[in-house]
């Protein structure tokens, strides 16, 4: 099995996981590939280094006898070369917290389609039961929705998402 770090075209990074080369090959030549984030059909392999297991190593001693801060190993969690967790999230890490938001808001909200002006404005005025709705609306319905007092947001939903997860 090949693991792989992908980039699209946007530079959003993700994981791909092949059979073999030419299976990332044929699966690229016919269009199978595509970012989880966006949809992008360009997507290329970034540069990755090898992945080890060092479990079972032994810490690295300087010539002085003292261990390097860099040199012991963590699990979970990022360290910088100091050893200092990361306070700034990476963009992976990003696109990770913004799909989990996006599953969190598809997962506790109904889906009433392209009814979804009508449908906020008979929640909004006490004509069908509160709760929490998502659906399509043109710029132009969501800026009369908002004169009328009623929140709401655009949320982009990548392609990953539409479909039945699993």
């Amino acid at each position: 099995m090949k693991v792989w770090n992908l980039r699209c075209a946007h530079g959003h990074g993700f994981e791909g996981w092949f059979a073999s080369e030419e299976d990332y090959v044929r699966q690229q030549e016919q269009g199978l590939l595509s970012c989880p984030l966006c949809g992008e059909a360009q997507v290329v392999r970034s540069p990755s280094a090898p992945r080890l297991n060092l479990s079972g190593a032994r810490e690295m001693i300087s010539p002085t006898g003292a261990t390097p801060p860099a040199a012991t190993a963590s699990t979970g969690g990022a360290a910088s070369v100091t050893g200092e967790t990361a306070v700034h999230p990476t963009s992976e890490q990003m696109q990770r917290i913004f799909l989990q938001a996006v599953r969190s808001v598809m997962a506790s909200t109904e889906d009433v389609g392209e009814r979804f002006p009508e449908e906020a404005r008979r929640i909004h005025l006490g004509e069908a039961p509160s709760r929490g709705i998502r659906g399509q609306a043109t710029p132009e319905e969501r800026e009369e929705l908002r004169d009328e007092g009623i929140e709401v947001f655009s949320l982009p939903v990548p392609e990953a998402l539409k479909g039945p997860t699993h």
